[in-house]
């Protein structure tokens, strides 16, 4: 026993955790749960965002019904007559192999026929020689008919939708290995066109994209079971319209399906008959709006040749999809990426090899670190990672950038990071001990961030500060004199009332991330971005601050129902004032006692501005760059300029009257542009027309509560009136 606790000394407990936790990564990787997949999907997506495919527009183009097709045309879905005509300025155009994106599952409900039995108060005569007129699905079908055309199908999983839907039309598939329904995405359902359509077109084919687990469509499927029967995509139906071929032959052994063919096309897939689309990135250059095609403003030869999809990038359609490349891509366009991957062979793959390939890589790197860590320090360790990770990073560029394979590079060098991290565990326990001395230290009297900075920074314990945009907010109790009059005999009354103010007031400002500098008598001091970055500063700060009025009230409803119990409550208001701007930001004192806290001239203006609520009647006041930077999210409504101390511009002042949902509010809307045109005419000193335009805000106003900052205007306007008056 001795012996074997010797040998396993010298061996290193670490390496024997080490191996404990590769075997137990390794094992995670083949389950390979929704979140590694998820990790190793978005790091493949970063080969694309970084080298997409370069376009060809000599292979397919697009005809969009765009939003402004249908300004021009009308709302979707279209009369087939306009259809029929579409795909016979296609054909006209040298255009190839047309295919749908779009459903057409319901008789056309514009038709003559349709109108006629649907249309009340017709006489017996028009009524018979509207049904004796040709059909718009017929002629439409006529037009499909006449050109080589693939219609749409999509695949559904709503229980019972559409009964007696009849079988899927089979195109010619020929299978080679285990039958492929056991591997293929199974949709029970799949909706069609009318009989009448399907009868008349060359090829039928299933737009459906399914999207991986974080909801970005990578993969496509070119092949599915839909009702039980095999349900080519539409992409690959458009191949085999085009090359003439009968059959589609379908390639799969034990672990999937392997590739699907048509004529000598081979389109690698995943097991599920999924292809990896390698993107292009987005551009226009595929796209033909639908109105400009009908109105013949299509360069000559931009069709000729081509295989056309017709589909809608329209946003109330609802067909876009998250790919790779773009967040908002139209479904149409995954199609024709699918299509130029299949003609250009560009498709990518990730093989089932792959999988023993980066379990390979993960053992290497960990066992080499777990041999040499004893040996070495920890920065030449670190070192001796670096050099396997940046070979695996390059040969999984390679392998993506020549070879077109896809192999993950993010398990081997997690795992390996991992091992890593685990074998200087040590070095680790004693940081951390240091780290708690200086948390145990100074955890009392400073704010926990600024204590968990310290501790990773301990040089940061020292006087001196940094320059930094803040947004800072001043908060004070508007007549809070009168107030202290009634606790003249209860000071011990006025601080409990003082710290049930405060309680509510800073977890509002604490939970939106803000840093309380200090309490000042009844005033409170907070500021956003320091000591943590915070990118979105004034957006909290706004937020806090409403949230501060919503718990005020609260406060004063506690205060009434106690009042009715006998006690004095009169209501608490509070102004509030922000501003954002450069501040120097750090700890400032003595070399005894110092406080982290701010400085500067955005500070002396929040604290003016704050100071400014009673006088406008509004509880929130806020400089100019804070509004700017919060103008989408909140209602902000200009209200006047200030001259500033050392400033020759003056500084536009702002205030708050709600969320983003007020700002769209057609009468905030309205008061807005009345509340500019009466500012405007009132420095311009057309004291006429702004009094008539702050008469006009101020019917606007009550509804909004701006009774007083009306009344303030309309009395200086008319002391301006009268005083021009006087001196004529």
């Amino acid at each position: 026993m001795a012996s074997f606790l010797n040998r396993l000394r010298r061996f290193g407990a670490g390496r024997v955790v080490g191996i404990i936790l590769l075997t137990s990564l390794l094992g995670l990787r083949v389950w390979d749960p929704g979140p590694v997949e998820v990790i190793r999907l978005k790091a493949l997506d970063i080969y694309q965002l970084l080298h997409p495919r370069q376009e060809r527009h000599d292979l397919v183009a697009i005809i969009d019904i765009d939003e402004q097709s249908l300004r021009a045309l009308g709302q979707w879905p279209w009369p087939r007559t306009i259809m029929a005509e579409i795909i016979e300025k296609i054909v006209e155009e040298g255009g190839g192999v047309i295919g749908f994106d779009v459903l057409f599952p319901e008789p056309d409900r514009s038709s003559p026929e349709v109108f006629a039995q649907t249309f009340q108060g017709l006489d017996d005569a028009t009524r018979e020689s509207l049904q004796r007129m040709p059909g718009n699905d017929a002629a439409f079908a006529d037009a499909i008919k006449a050109a080589k055309v693939v219609l749409g199908q999509s695949g559904y999983r709503v229980s019972g939708a559409m009964p007696n839907v009849p079988p899927p039309v089979q195109t010619g598939i020929a299978s080679l290995g285990p039958d492929p329904r056991l591997f293929l995405v199974d949709f029970p359902h799949l909706l069609q066109n009318i009989p009448i359509l399907d009868e008349a077109a060359s090829g039928h084919g299933m737009f459906s994209i399914s999207s991986d687990r974080d909801g970005v469509s990578r993969r496509v499927p070119v092949m599915a079971v839909a009702n039980g029967t095999l349900v080519p995509s539409l992409s690959l139906e458009m191949l085999r319209v085009s090359t003439g071929s009968d059959t589609i032959l379908v390639k799969s052994d034990a672990s999937g399906i392997r590739s699907v063919g048509v004529s000598d096309f081979e389109i690698p897939t995943d097991g599920k008959g999924r292809v990896w689309v390698h993107y292009s990135a987005p551009k226009v250059g595929r796209y033909i709006s639908a109105i400009d095609l009908l109105q013949n403003q299509v360069p000559s030869q931009r069709l000729a040749g081509k295989m056309v999809l017709i589909g809608s990038s329209a946003a109330g359609l609802l067909d876009l999809k998250v790919t790779p490349v773009d967040p908002a891509l139209p479904g149409m366009e995954l199609h024709a990426q699918v299509l130029e991957n299949a003609l250009m062979r560009s498709t990518l793959s990730r093989p089932s090899y792959t999988a023993i390939v980066e379990l390979g890589l993960s053992a290497l790197l960990s066992i080499l670190l777990m041999v040499q860590a004893p040996k070495m320090s920890a920065g030449s360790l670190l070192v001796l990672g670096a050099v396997p990770a940046a070979v695996t990073l390059g040969l999984s560029w390679y392998c993506f950038e020549v070879l077109g394979v896809l192999i993950d590079f993010t398990f081997p060098l997690i795992s390996s990071f991992l091992v890593y991290a685990l074998l200087v565990f040590t070095n680790y326990v004693t940081v951390s001990a240091d780290r708690f001395r200086i948390r145990s230290a100074f955890s009392q009297y400073l704010s926990p961030d600024l204590v968990e900075q310290l501790a990773q920074s301990p040089d940061k314990l020292k006087l001196g500060g940094e320059q930094r945009e803040l947004t800072v907010l001043f908060s004070d109790v508007r007549g809070f004199t009168s107030i202290s009059e009634l606790y003249k005999g209860d000071p011990q009354g006025l601080t409990a009332l003082i710290n049930r103010l405060f309680t509510p007031l800073t977890h509002d400002i604490m939970n939106h991330r803000g840093t309380i500098d200090k309490y000042m008598g009844d005033a409170i001091m907070a500021f956003w971005n320091a000591p943590l970055p915070d990118p979105i500063h004034e957006i909290n700060a706004c937020k806090a601050a409403f949230a501060m009025l919503e718990s005020l009230k609260a406060l004063n409803v506690q205060r009434r129902q106690e009042a009715e119990e006998g006690r004095e409550a009169p209501p608490l208001n509070i102004g509030i004032g922000l501003n954002t701007g450069l501040c120097v930001v750090g700890n400032f004192g003595s070399d005894l006692h110092f406080n982290y806290s701010v400085l500067g001239d955005t500070v002396n203006l929040a604290s003016r501005l704050e100071g400014l609520t009673k006088e406008y009647g509004f509880p929130i006041i806020i400089g100019e760059t804070t509004a700017q930077a919060v103008q989408v999210q909140f209602a902000v409504l200009e209200i006047d300029h200030l001259q500033v101390r050392g400033k020759r511009d003056l500084e536009r002042i702002f205030t708050l009257l709600g969320d983003a949902e007020m700002a769209g509010n057609p009468d905030f809307i309205e008061l807005k542009e009345r509340n500019r045109a009466m500012l405007s005419a009132y420095r311009s000193r057309e004291w006429a027309h702004a009094l008539e335009m702050i008469l006009l805000c101020r019917e606007l106003g009550k509804a909004f509560g701006l009774e007083t900052y009306h009344e303030l205007y309309i009395q200086r306007i008319r002391q301006q009136i009268d005083a021009a008056a006087s001196s004529s």
